[in-house]
């Protein structure tokens, strides 16, 4: 594993949240957190925990502090602060993916987990492609959403992203 496909994918992360987060700039507060039956019930609340997990497992794979608010809880209950932090860790999560090493996502990486307490060891390149499957997997239940309010993103397809379309 080399740090091409986490430098990507990193891109890729800033360029969807740009697009959601502008999406959601046309939308009440209200609809924005309303109980929409998802995972964190609301856009909000989902966009706010894939915020929390990023910080949670940048946190892990940098030995930093984590977050101090525990698995659904909102770390910003206001929709711009909120968007503020999400530029600021996107940034960070960019800086940090130039950072990796072949040897470093080959080693064996241990964490306690915050779900069920345990302590576990996988490879440190499987936990780094979950951080990003992580991200895709509940942006897209973001997308799905605005798509009932009637808002269309446009694609959200990689091969899309400018930076590769340009190239």
């Amino acid at each position: 594993m080399d740090r091409t496909y986490y430098t990507t994918m990193a891109e890729y992360n800033q360029w969807m949240n740009q697009k959601i987060y502008s999406a959601c700039e046309s939308i009440s507060d209200f609809d924005r957190k309303v109980d929409r039956g998802a995972f964190f019930k609301s856009i909000h609340g989902t966009l706010d925990h894939i915020l929390w997990a990023d910080r949670m497992w940048l946190s892990r794979f940098m030995q930093q502090t984590p977050p101090a608010v525990k698995l659904g809880e909102l770390l910003y209950p206001n929709f711009e602060d909120l968007q503020q932090q999400r530029c600021i860790t996107d940034r960070a999560i960019l800086a940090w993916a130039e950072t990796l090493t072949p040897e470093w996502l080959n080693r064996v990486f241990t964490w306690r987990s915050g779900l069920d307490g345990q302590t576990r060891s996988q490879p440190t390149w499987i936990l780094v492609t979950h951080f990003f499957n992580h991200q895709t997997h509940h942006r897209g239940q973001v997308t799905t959403l605005l798509t009932q309010l009637g808002h269309d993103i446009g694609s959200t397809d990689l091969p899309w992203m400018p930076s590769l379309i340009e190239k």
